[in-house]
């Protein structure tokens, strides 16, 4: 039995520019919910909507009786609908490339999977009233979709990248770079479990780590994943054609000293609310940022798929 997908491949066709778009838009969208749910946290609206997957018994929207706490929790609820939009966009965009790519087809069923995931996670959250070690999980889950989105755009994008031989110091550096920077970010979301933002003005339970002691072992992975990223900017400094690899470690390093900065200023200013949601969106773009170092100091990851002119080009060709 032919999938609708099926159906419509084998009567139209788009081109790379469409694909292109597609997972420009699932990146960008995927680094904003990210951004949205630090605001739910910092302003207190986890349990706005006190159930899920309606927003309270009865109502599936906000009702004027649950404030503005309501209307900001079932906002960045509904930014999982323009994420879906977005998915959508890339799922059809890449089954109707010719000649079909299968890496790419499934990639983008992962960005699916992964928003489904992600929306039972946040669903779980809010029915274990902010449970710290749930909320924990969901923002893994979140880093999960950035890494498929990230990968999804990256191939997307192959036809402007060029192929370069690095060396095995490089390409060690940059796998270490990108474990360090995890353990970074995992380590952060226990600064946040057992900070003061619990996301809601009610008694949440909070994780039982020493806040100023974890925030100080993220102080220190944060200081190691900036050694290491200038020791590979270093390392590729030595290769003439590693442009575009130096330019995205250089990117990297200037996006970690800026969430490094905003991680510092909240810590003597005594975490006000914008910074924090700030530092959350950081987070997003310092994990974006590494796989892209990644990728681009590893190439043989994604090998180069020549995409010819002509038709392929074209926006929309119907047969």
């Amino acid at each position: 039995m032919q999938t609708p997908l099926a159906y419509l491949a084998a009567r139209y066709t788009l081109g790379p520019r469409s694909l292109r778009w597609a997972t420009t838009a699932a990146l960008v969208v995927s680094i904003i919910i990210v951004f949205s749910g630090g605001v739910v946290r910092v302003t207190g609206s986890g349990l706005g909507c006190p159930t899920w997957p309606s927003c309270e018994v009865g109502s599936l929207t906000p009702t004027p009786a649950l404030g503005i706490h309501a209307i900001i929790e079932f906002s960045n609820r509904m930014m999982t609908g323009v994420l879906c939009a977005a998915v959508a966009w890339v799922i059809v965009a890449a089954r109707l490339q010719k000649p079909r790519n299968r890496t790419m087809t499934r990639l983008a069923w992962s960005q699916f999977w992964l928003v489904v995931a992600n929306a039972i996670a946040g669903g779980i959250t809010v029915l274990t009233a902010l449970n710290p070690y749930i909320v924990a999980f969901h923002f893994v889950m979140a880093i999960a979709l950035l890494t498929t989105t990230a990968l999804t755009w990256h191939r997307a994008h192959l036809g402007e990248s060029a192929t370069v031989a690095i060396p095995r110091s490089a390409r060690a550096l940059s796998y270490t770079l990108l474990v360090v920077t995890l353990v970074l970010i995992l380590v952060g979301t226990l600064v946040s479990g057992s900070g003061p933002h619990s996301g809601d003005s009610a008694d949440v339970p909070r994780m039982t780590f020493d806040w100023q002691n974890v925030t100080i072992v993220h102080a220190v992975l944060g200081t190691a994943t900036l050694v290491l990223a200038i020791a590979l900017l270093v390392v590729l400094a030595r290769i003439p054609d590693a442009r575009l690899a130096r330019r995205r470690t250089i990117t990297f390093i200037v996006v970690l000293l800026l969430q490094a900065g905003i991680g510092v200023v909240q810590s003597l200013t005594g975490l006000p609310d914008a910074l924090v949601a700030l530092h959350l969106l950081g987070a997003a773009l310092v994990w974006v940022g590494v796989l892209r170092v990644v990728l681009d100091v590893n190439p043989a990851l994604f090998p180069t798929v020549s995409v010819t002119t002509g038709e392929a080009e074209r926006s929309l060709s119907i047969r």
